[in-house]
């Protein structure tokens, strides 16, 4: 991925294939829907929203892009395995990988089952683990790639009554970094994108409504990202002029957290 830093800017992804891990709404959606628009061919994953991958390869097919879909539990290593072998057999290789499944789950600290920390742990950090971990050969096999994690400003700066996942999205910080480490020597990056307030819908996978005070947070600029401004940060930092930049945690935020 070395190069080509002349091309058009709605090109610069062209013949690269990307793989999203939990891409069937909001900033999944946005960034599978951008790295298309760059070009890549995208492999969308999801666990159980089947109907809604399937209306974000149908958006992307609709715009001229290449899509396909694929569910798999990406706690699972057999499932993962399958997954990155069915996106490579389907579009002939694999150059870029963005781990963004997550659960957003609000419980009170004393309340926190043992399961439940698990749970979310497995998602964020094991999930990101094993399809980095299956995704790499394939990389270093096309000469070099991206992987961009989706973080989350609570791994930051902290919040209340969600424990497990400030502790997820802290990890996965330190899992870019230790990963860009491991992975410069193939020309692979690694990079974290941190999301602060944005405007999403959640699924079944988080738990009640957000609280009143979340709800009507707003940060410096006066209102709440949009998924796309997201995608943005993504698709560049997988694109050819961002070939310099690893293992770096990339705020974007409103200004509602500045490290």
């Amino acid at each position: 991925m070395t190069g080509n830093i002349g091309m058009r800017k709605d090109d610069e992804l062209a013949g690269k294939v990307a793989l999203v891990t939990g891409g069937a709404r909001n900033i999944g959606r946005a960034i599978g829907r951008s790295l298309a628009a760059g070009g890549a061919a995208v492999m969308v994953n999801a666990n159980t929203s089947r109907d809604e991958a399937q209306e974000t390869v149908g958006m992307i097919e609709k715009a001229g892009g290449k899509a396909a879909m694929h569910i798999a539990d990406i706690t699972d290593p057999k499932a993962v395995s399958r997954m990155v072998d069915e996106t490579v057999k389907r579009f002939g290789r694999l150059d870029i990988l963005v781990n963004n499944a997550a659960v957003r789950i609000e419980t009170p600290f004393p309340k926190i089952s043992l399961e439940e920390w698990r749970r979310v742990l497995a998602i964020v950090l094991d999930g990101a683990f094993l399809c980095a971990q299956a995704a790499a050969p394939h990389m270093i096999r096309a000469g070099g790639g991206a992987i961009v994690n989706i973080g989350g400003a609570t791994g930051h700066k902290g919040v209340e009554g969600r424990l497990h996942v400030v502790t997820a999205k802290g990890g996965l910080a330190a899992l870019t970094k230790g990963l860009a480490f491991d992975l410069a020597p193939h020309h692979i990056t690694v990079n974290c994108v941190v999301p602060g307030l944005i405007r999403t819908v959640r699924g079944t996978s988080s738990t009640s409504e957000l609280p009143e005070h979340r709800r009507a947070a707003v940060p410096p600029v006066g209102r709440r990202g949009e998924p796309q401004e997201v995608a943005a940060m993504v698709r560049m930092l997988c694109g050819p002029e961002s070939r310099f930049l690893t293992g770096q945690a990339i705020h974007v935020n409103g200004g509602t957290y500045m490290p």
